[in-house]
């Protein structure tokens, strides 16, 4: 399964979907630049997230809360005295190491070296507000995302009067100063996440904690994910966050083993109640039905989005033999490809085969992501259109000219069919929405 990995890794950055970070000097560890085919993909993940969660709900609200915030915000939520990994430095060759990542606390795993006695460290960057470095003006990069909806609470009620239950959702950036494995973008010092704040009664709580878990599990499924390759890991007790009463994670199965891409836990009253105590507002609900003030239980699925792109980058490569030739293919879901259709002109050396494609490219650019290209040999187009994942290609040759048709193919069973050109776009269309 290593070699698989390998090969995402160098499909990733031959391709356009992902770089090492500031590679030019060497690179940065752990940073990674999404190119244009990698940011598109992104872009549809997070797309694809937000419509499930927000647009086809009633019962969800969006926000983008900012990621510098008063440092009293952390401080309430425990992240200044709980977010921490124990670490340990090794003596010889001064690698630093997460304690629980050892098998051997005594010796270093590079060099063999001694190592120290695990400390805590804390996991959250710092920085300063202002033009002078001192203690009264120091902030943080917020760690998660999910603090800026819990201080809005107030904001969100008094603007929008939402009934319980509701959830509040976002996706934007973290920031989390941490050892990482080094499996391209599966845990990254800044990354994206996905997250949902979803406010019930507590006596509802356990109930609402399930359909969570099943409905973003079929989220998953539903775009393509393998079901042989998803599971769901319920947290023991001492796995537990200081704020959760459960958990469960959804993982995937990386080619370097099971791992999370999503938490969706019970954070129960814990993050009202902090920051009603530390801020001194009353953010208890107010049921008027029943004529009650409480605080509300909180569900949080809470995703990451890069290595959500991650695992489908991962479940929708294979190869195949074809003839000769092993054709390298992302078998993306249609609504994922970075590219819906790509328009091939088999004869660059013929003006009006060229004119034409162009125009049927620019056509459906106004409808769909589409890319023109004529810097290869057909097969080679084709080949390179299977590795980014582009659905269709779309080829114009001499009989184009005569009988204003194109020729269609699909990227996963290669079969070719005539579409006049008239129709193209519908046609596409049609396709891309089955």
């Amino acid at each position: 399964m290593a070699d698989v990995m390998d090969k995402i890794v160098s499909l990733c950055k031959r391709r356009g979907f992902i770089f090492q970070g500031s590679d030019i000097y060497g690179g940065l560890a752990n940073t990674w630049d999404y190119g244009p085919y990698g940011v598109e993909l992104k872009n549809n993940v997070k797309r694809a997230w937000w419509k499930a969660n927000v647009y086809e709900r009633d019962d969800i609200l969006g926000m983008d809360a900012s990621i510098l915030m008063h440092p009293k915000v952390w401080e309430a939520s425990g992240h200044v005295k709980n977010f921490f990994d124990l670490k340990r430095d090794c003596k010889s060759c001064k690698k630093r190491f997460k304690d629980a990542d050892l098998k051997d606390k005594n010796k270093c795993p590079e060099c063999a070296g001694e190592l120290t006695e695990s400390r805590p460290f804390n996991l959250m960057f710092e920085t300063h507000a202002g033009a002078v470095s001192d203690e009264a003006s120091l902030i943080y990069l917020r760690p998660e995302t999910a603090q800026g909806m819990f201080v809005n609470f107030l904001n969100i009620l008094d603007s929008r009067h939402p009934k319980l239950p509701f959830g509040l959702a976002q996706i934007g950036k973290a920031f989390r100063n941490e050892i990482t494995p080094g499996n391209l973008t599966f845990r990254t010092r800044e990354f994206e996440q996905m997250e949902i704040e979803y406010f019930v009664r507590p006596e509802d709580a356990d109930k609402k904690l399930q359909e969570w878990i099943e409905l973003h599990f079929e989220w998953y499924l539903n775009y393509g994910i393998k079901k042989e390759n998803l599971r769901k890991r319920p947290h023991g007790p001492e796995e537990l966050a200081h704020y959760a009463r459960a958990c469960t994670d959804i993982e995937y199965n990386f080619p370097f083993g099971w791992s999370e891409l999503e938490g969706i836990a019970n954070r129960t009253d814990f993050d009202l109640k902090q920051h009603a105590e530390s801020s001194g507002q009353d953010l208890r609900y107010f049921d008027d039905k029943a004529k009650e003030r409480f605080y509300p239980y909180i569900i949080e699925p809470s995703g990451g989005v890069d290595r959500t792109v991650l695992a489908f980058l991962v479940d929708a490569y294979h190869e195949e033999q074809v003839k000769d030739d092993t054709r390298v293919v992302l078998a993306l879901d249609k609504g994922l490809a970075p590219v819906k259709a790509a328009v091939l002109p088999l004869l660059k050396n013929r003006p009006e085969i060229v004119e034409l494609a162009r125009a049927i490219s620019k056509d459906l650019k106004q409808h769909m992501v589409a890319v023109y290209d004529d810097t290869a040999a057909i097969g080679k187009l084709y080949r390179r259109q299977d590795e980014v994942g582009t659905p269709f290609c779309v080829t114009i040759d001499v009989q184009s000219l005569e009988d204003n048709k194109a020729t269609v193919r699909d990227r996963d069973s290669m079969q070719q069919e005539r579409i006049s050109v008239d129709a193209l776009k519908e046609y596409l269309l049609e396709k891309l929405t089955i």
